[in-house]
């Protein structure tokens, strides 16, 4: 009989990490005046970016990490040195999305010169996709100013992905922000599978793993909008194996074989999309 890991509770992780990363910068007051304050933000940021970004983001994947004291692994992460390698407009997306991840997983762990690399690595990849203009022209000076405040590098990242997001949707190049998306995916999820060998060992990290499903079949439908482009349909062909692993679990319980599967997945998928040739 397989093993097969459960997992009981009232709410997932995923969605507590969501929570409290939203509510960071808000008061931890529940008093009726705080109310009025926290609608009008969610208005103004609904009127500041017209496409919301679907998914939970890498950081969010590597902050759960964080928060169960996985270590930082230094040859983990994509080499920053393989940004000059990428000359199409899908390897560039599709890595943007993967040192998208990384710069999350090193500000994360405040690794500051790892975070530099990213940062230059993500530039040299928004430069050739012709994005500088989605992105505040101040974000090195403000990601060097804020390298001891994890809140603010966070928000300052993560902010970058969603404005990102919505400048490619509004300038009609949808099928680049599904592949920045879906690099960005796969390496969280590279991440998560790989940080440590005693993964499947651990509720906590097989939880992370296993709440990835929603996120991936969601990424799956969103690709399938534009599988015309070429480049999106190839790489909803490089999903297609996970997402019918993913598709074949239960919502609260992962078998061992399923883990390791996904975890061989994952290494598969990543290393087509970092390949340099």
């Amino acid at each position: 009989m397989k093993n097969t890991i459960k997992f009981w509770g009232s709410a997932s992780l995923l969605l507590a990490v969501m929570i409290g990363f939203a509510s960071c910068n808000s008061s931890s007051k529940k008093s009726k005046q705080s109310k009025p304050a926290l609608v009008e933000k969610a208005e103004v940021e609904t009127k500041v970016r017209e496409f919301v970004y679907p998914l939970p983001t890498s950081y969010e994947i590597v902050e759960m990490l964080n928060k169960i004291e996985a270590g930082y692994i230094f040859d983990l992460a994509n080499n920053p040195a393989n940004a000059d390698k990428y000359s199409t407009e899908k390897s560039m997306a599709l890595n943007l999305g993967v040192f998208g991840g990384d710069l999350s997983y090193a500000s994360t762990y405040n690794q500051k010169q790892e975070t530099a690399n990213f940062i230059e690595a993500s530039r040299k990849m928004l430069e050739g996709l012709d994005l500088m203009a989605a992105v505040r022209e101040d974000l090195p000076e403000q990601v060097e100013a804020n390298e001891d405040n994890k809140e603010a590098l966070v928000k300052l990242i993560t902010d970058s992905f969603y404005d990102t997001y919505d400048f490619l949707h509004r300038t009609n190049r949808a099928p680049v922000s599904v592949l920045i998306m879906s690099g960005a995916w796969v390496e969280g999820l590279y991440i998560a599978t790989h940080i440590s060998e005693e993964t499947f060992n651990s509720k906590e990290m097989v939880e992370i793993i296993l709440k990835q499903k929603e996120p991936l079949l969601k990424l799956m439908e969103i690709l399938a909008e534009y599988k015309d482009d070429q480049g999106v349909a190839e790489t909803i062909a490089d999903l297609s194996n996970i997402a019918n692993i993913y598709a074949g679990i239960e919502s609260s319980a992962i078998t061992q074989e399923q883990m390791i599967q996904i975890a061989e997945e994952s290494l598969k998928i990543r290393k087509k999309f970092i390949a340099t040739k």
